[in-house]
């Protein structure tokens, strides 16, 4: 496990953005666990998460050419790992989309950098694997090149059949999806934490009743 995937994990539960009880999923599911990215609301808590954003992306060593941000949670994780990753001397450009396009001034659904090259999407989840496919569909309808997803934490839950949202995104459309961590990482954070290990049981009962097997 890389270090900043513990960290993160760890961060997560200090922001309160990983809560543990029981909370029913879109799914129906009962999970042990809730992420809320969303959360993560405040200047300090937004500039040190899209720093581990920058940490997984150097630490994957994927190739890419600039960011893009899925409106609307995606715009300020592009904008921040833009920013981020500056400051490990990546200075890259990034965009993100409108839900609607404008009529006036510059016009479009694209706002920032021209879409070109290798596109790297950033999101904080991927649940049924919409905006991947929207951004998608516009980074190539730009005539660009949609290079790979990276997302905040893996749920490396079943979807409807065998697979997880996040590997039908990788199966489908043939790209990798980075996770700052995943709940494997969340296992191994509870086993050596005394205060939260009551949660590690539920949570890996969870993982064996609903996980999918490694990417």
């Amino acid at each position: 496990m890389f270090n900043f995937r513990l960290d993160f994990i760890r961060f997560a539960v200090q922001q309160k953005v990983l809560c543990f009880g029981e909370f029913q999923t879109k799914a129906g599911r009962l999970s042990p666990y809730f992420f809320n990215a969303g959360l993560f609301n405040d200047g300090a808590s937004l500039h040190k998460l899209t720093q581990f954003y920058a940490q997984a992306i150097l630490a994957s060593e994927l190739p890419f050419d600039m960011l893009f941000g899925p409106a609307y949670k995606g715009i300020p994780l592009a904008a921040g790992t833009a920013i981020a990753l500056a400051e490990q001397g990546r200075n890259l450009p990034y965009s993100y989309n409108r839900k609607e396009a404008k009529d006036h001034g510059e016009g479009g659904t694209v706002v920032g950098a021209k879409l070109q090259g290798r596109v790297l999407i950033i999101d904080d989840v991927i649940s049924a694997g919409t905006s991947v496919r929207e951004s998608i569909e516009l980074i190539r309808a730009a005539g660009a090149e949609p290079c790979g997803v990276v997302i905040a934490l893996d749920r490396m839950e079943r979807g409807t059949g065998e697979l997880s949202a996040v590997q039908e995104v990788q199966k489908h459309y043939g790209m990798p999806v980075i996770a700052i961590a995943n709940l494997d990482d969340l296992l191994g954070y509870l086993q050596g934490e005394a205060e939260l290990v009551q949660n590690l049981k539920a949570t890996q009962d969870y993982r064996n009743r609903y996980g999918v097997k490694h990417v």
